[in-house]
């Protein structure tokens, strides 16, 4: 097994790089969700909500700050905000847990209004500030904001198996069916050359040099049905198959969260480095996760 890619979402829903290399840190691969928009109460926004969310291009520039691209073209670059520096601090919500984020300037938001809605763009500046779900993760262990870990893995062998459960669930007419790409998952990490569903079984992984503990299965929602490159819903696929063929936990589910280890002797925030074509190794498996629980 090799990973074949590599994901990261600069701000939490909209689009994703997919760079060759990526450092992994505890709470994720750098980068990644760091940022996100707010509504007035401080809750997160998604493409749940707002598929138009999925449509800002992103980039990372060299001096960290966060470069917006509007399907009309508008452009702005954001300057990474931090209360150390002084700036705004609001508290925020990411599934119930509540935590605070620096808030970016003024013009980033009226650049937010512009183009998505009444939205606050914010930055974990502190990204010791969320920890992750204890059911699941030690003392300690942390998440930038994303749903709820570190890192999230899919595998090609189960995409192509749920394509072909889509593709047969089509009243007859398989060719009617347009395989669905990875990017509707929108993964961090993708593993080519395993049997379909065999994440389901694993406990603790290698990718390179890193290892990673496997602790719970991504339940799925309306955002695999949005085409990542048009922001169109596109129907009930994956969704209706995956509930048909594929629960975990009273979930549609696809794909497992990860949470990084730390190498031996290693300090600081940076734990290690993923590459395109790094092995994948299982180390531990045995997990057996059902339609109703573990």
């Amino acid at each position: 097994m090799q990973l074949t890619g590599l994901h990261v979402h600069p701000v939490k829903s909209m689009y994703r790089l997919s760079p060759e290399t990526a450092a992994v840190h505890p709470w994720g691969l750098a980068g990644d969700r760091r940022w996100m928009l707010a509504d007035p109460t401080g809750r997160f926004v998604s493409q749940r909500e707002n598929a138009a969310l999925g449509q800002i291009r992103v980039g990372l520039l060299p001096d960290g700050a966060l470069a917006l691209t509007a399907p009309d073209g508008s452009r702005i670059e954001v300057t990474a905000p931090a209360a150390d520096a002084g700036d705004p601090v609001a508290e925020v919500e990411v599934w119930g847990t509540r935590f605070r984020a620096a808030e970016a300037a003024k013009e980033a938001h009226l650049w937010i209004a512009e183009h998505l809605g009444d939205y606050r763009l914010v930055h974990l500046d502190d990204p010791r500030a969320r920890p992750v779900d204890p059911e699941y993760g030690a003392p300690g262990d942390t998440v930038s904001m994303a749903d709820g870990f570190p890192l999230l893995l899919t595998t090609t062998g189960s995409l192509d198996r749920l394509n072909e459960l889509i593709a047969a669930e089509q009243d007859g007419d398989p060719a009617g069916h347009q395989p669905l790409p990875m990017e509707r998952f929108r993964p961090n990490v993708v593993v080519g050359g395993s049997a379909p569903w065999a994440e389901d079984g694993w406990r603790r992984i290698r990718i390179g040099a890193l290892t990673f503990k496997v602790v719970k299965p991504c339940g799925r929602c309306v955002i695999t049905t949005t085409d990542q490159e048009t922001g169109e819903r596109r129907g009930p696929e994956p969704l209706r198959t995956l509930a048909r063929h594929h629960r975990l936990l009273r979930k549609a589910a696809f794909g497992q969260n990860l949470i990084p280890e730390r190498p031996a002797g290693v300090e600081g925030d940076v734990l290690g480095t993923l590459r395109l074509g790094d092995d994948v190794e299982v180390l531990e498996d045995g997990a057996h996760w059902t339609a109703d629980g573990r």
